[in-house]
């Protein structure tokens, strides 16, 4: 099996004055968190973003294990679309101690480049200051958190530091080459 190397970095906000807001990229654009539950939507999600840039730990995931992590208090999924579509999401974690973790971050392909991705960041880093005020008994929000690899889209990484956000790791591992699940072939890439 062929390995590759794959750098990681951590990156944070220890403030709500570190955001760095991007431009709304017109009124087409809406921001809307997904309230209700559901692993079939998440699961669309997970895959039209991830697919093409390998993300592949929750491909096995069953029906219950999908819906057991997005009931779970302070995890929210927030959708960027376009003119009614689609177009990326965030998934939002409250951790302990007031730590909120951005565990997915992303755009389906065919909305990439378009500004669509710094204006999503920029909402929903908002909304993870201030996730307590709508989850009773999670701690207010000290830190917003998120890692990105060199796996990912090739803007990740600016739009994080655009955004305000500071590197405080950096690891380097050699991992097993997982060929991408998808999309399918002839999607926009």
């Amino acid at each position: 099996m062929s390995t590759v190397t794959v750098t990681t970095w951590s990156l944070e906000q220890t403030s709500p004055e570190d955001q760095r807001p991007a431009a709304a990229p017109g009124e087409d654009i809406r921001v809307v968190r997904a309230e209700v539950p559901s692993p079939e939507f998440s699961r669309f999600l997970y895959t039209a973003v991830g697919g093409d840039v390998r993300w592949t730990d929750r491909l096995g995931m069953t029906y219950a294990e999908w819906q057991k992590l997005l009931e779970r208090p302070g995890v929210e999924t927030w959708v960027a679309y376009e003119k009614g579509t689609p177009a990326g999401y965030v998934e939002l974690e409250a951790q302990d101690d007031g730590v909120v973790e951005i565990v997915y971050f992303g755009l389906i392909p065919a909305f990439r480049g378009r500004r669509i991705g710094g204006h999503l960041l920029s909402a929903v880093v908002a909304r993870a200051w201030d996730l307590a005020e709508r989850w009773p008994g999670i701690a207010p929000t000290k830190r917003v958190w998120l890692h990105t690899c060199s796996l990912d889209g090739p803007h990740a990484m600016d739009n994080y530091l655009r955004r305000g956000f500071r590197v405080f790791d950096t690891k380097v591992t050699e991992e097993a080459e997982v060929s991408a699940p998808g999309p399918w072939p002839g999607a926009a890439v």
